[in-house]
């Protein structure tokens, strides 16, 4: 080993002895090249490669958020629509590009309508609509080509929908059916279902648009109309007030009725008893004369006469009559006497 690394060595002094110029030349070259990476600009080149590629993959993601959807356009015409929240992957500009479709719940107010009633009457109402796009492809596209993405402009097309609604369902109405003193015949509800009903479907088919509530926030009355409730108001509280008051006399008149035919029912009742107990008392005194008769006859003229007296002279009564006729004779000859045979008969 020793003897070959002397030649080594002898071999390479030599050599630079021998071209001392143009051989340290070359051997400071040769340094040179040895400390350099053999591969670094392919490095380089993998690195933007990378980089690169970095930049499409992020450029591709599309990210789906909550309460929204995302339209994938390719070259300004959708193409499909991501519902589901989370990541998912779409080309890059400018081959194709994500936009968000809000599909959260929006309320849209009608503003003061004047609307006619079925009766010819005026009313201004003011109505709102609860609203949102529908969370499926074709309607999340329809909301898109309609309106251009636009909640604004779709709140402002919903709006001229609503008032044309209003009119059509206040001419199904009469004003009684809104404004009523008596709950029973308020049909506000209805109302707001048949206002329903009419926009629904349009909103649909239209914007892609679903409804979720539609009510009446606000309902006055102009002063022509005010002027003319309150006088059919007035005038039906008089027929009602009439018409109770007729109730209440025919009532009492059939009460009235009633009471007199009861009291003649009773009245003849009496009658006929107060018949049957003057027959019976008759009866019973023509008895008790038959008996008084025969007992003794002079007694029972005696009472026949005072009887008859008792009858024919009143506190008022004048009388010029003798005295010593009957039955007037008992007044002077006084009461009579039994004879001895008939006192003396046992």
């Amino acid at each position: 080993m020793s003897l070959f690394h002397s030649h080594d060595h002898h071999d390479h002094s030599g050599h630079d002895h021998a071209g001392h110029g143009h051989g340290g030349h070359h051997h400071g070259h040769h340094h040179g090249d040895a400390s350099a990476p053999a591969g670094f600009p392919w490095r380089r080149a993998g690195l933007a490669a990378v980089l690169i590629a970095f930049a499409v993959a992020a450029a591709s993601l599309v990210q789906v958020r909550s309460g929204e959807a995302t339209v994938i356009t390719r070259f300004g015409n959708p193409a499909r629509v991501l519902l589901d929240p989370g990541l998912s992957w779409r080309w890059p500009a400018p081959f194709e590009a994500a936009i968000p479709v809000d599909l959260r719940l929006r309320t849209t107010s009608s503003g003061l309508q004047d609307v006619g009633t079925r009766d010819g009457l005026r009313i201004i109402v003011q109505a709102y609509v609860a609203w949102q796009v529908q969370g499926d492809p074709d309607n999340v596209k329809r909301f898109m080509r309609a309106v251009q993405n636009q909640p604004d402009e779709a709140a402002r097309q919903i709006r001229t929908f609503v008032g044309s609604a209003l009119e059509t369902t206040a001419a199904s109405f009469d004003l009684s059916s809104l404004i009523n003193t008596d709950a029973n015949q308020v049909r506000i509800a209805d109302f707001e279902n048949q206002l329903r009903q009419q926009i629904d479907k349009q909103l649909l088919t239209t914007y892609g648009v679903r409804v979720l509530q539609v009510g009446v926030e606000r309902l006055t009355l102009p002063s022509v109309t005010l002027n003319a409730t309150v006088d059919r108001m007035r005038a039906e509280r008089e027929t009602i007030a009439t018409e109770r008051t007729a109730i209440g006399k025919r009532e009492a008149a059939q009460i009235r009725s009633a009471a007199e035919r009861d009291a003649r029912i009773v009245e003849a009742d009496a009658t006929v008893k107060a018949a049957d107990i003057e027959a019976q008392s008759r009866v019973q005194a023509a008895q008790i004369y038959g008996r008084a008769y025969a007992g003794s006859p002079q007694l029972y003229n005696l009472l026949r006469s005072l009887d008859t007296l008792g009858t024919v002279v009143g506190p008022s009564t004048k009388l010029i009559l003798r005295t010593d006729a009957a039955p007037f004779r008992v007044l002077v000859d006084g009461p009579p006497t039994l004879d001895s045979k008939a006192g003396t008969q046992p």
